[in-house]
């Protein structure tokens, strides 16, 4: 996979993210237009978050409960007024595609090391499968195989066989069945395609 490619896939997220965010806030606006108290809650969480932090640096643990205590009942109120509205409890968040990494395409692993989401590794793998035209199994496949597309004359100086195209298109289908009903077997040997494409 070329880094061009996985380039274009970040730029996507990243547009992805940037609309997310940017519908949060045309949905903030609105809703603290008809409903200030979701605003004045907001911003007191806000400031509750920063006061915490500097109660953590400056070790006061009986502040941070009573911050924490504080906190627990805005955000309690704040979700009573979205039930009231008949809105989701997480309206006021952002509305990612992806919940895993917001839009990223990364996450933290356990070992606190960088590394891509499962639904950019999808995005990626999605790319390739198109690419490789297996996209087009639901139409080309063995359910749809006509054999008699090929001829049933036997022509050894056209054909360069003792059977006739139909048959040898026959004999090459089953080879191709069994090879995927065996494909778990370590005894089962690779197939090799050689000759023009199409019909003569």
């Amino acid at each position: 996979m070329s880094n061009e490619i996985l380039n274009s896939l970040i730029k996507e997220y990243e547009q992805k993210k940037l609309l997310a965010e940017l519908d949060l806030e045309k949905r903030k606006n609105d809703l603290y237009k008809k409903v200030p108290k979701l605003k004045q809650i907001e911003d007191d969480l806000n400031q509750f978050a920063i006061n915490t932090a500097k109660n953590i640096l400056k070790n006061n643990e009986a502040s941070i409960n009573e911050l924490e205590i504080k906190a627990s009942q805005l955000k309690k109120e704040k979700i009573e007024i979205l039930k009231e509205l008949n809105l989701p409890t997480d309206y006021l968040q952002p509305f990612y595609e992806c919940k895993i990494c917001n839009d990223t395409g990364y996450i933290m692993n356990n070992n606190y090391k960088t590394e891509m989401c499962n639904c950019l590794k999808q995005k990626l793998l999605n790319y390739s499968f198109n690419k490789s035209n297996m996209s087009n199994l639901d139409k080309e496949n063995f359910n749809t195989f006509n054999e008699n597309i090929f001829s049933d004359e036997v022509d050894l100086s056209k054909y360069k066989f003792n059977i006739s195209p139909r048959k040898n298109i026959i004999n090459i289908k089953n080879k191709c069945i069994d090879f995927v009903n065996n494909f778990d077997n370590i005894n089962q040997k690779n197939l090799l395609f050689t000759g023009n494409t199409g019909l003569r």
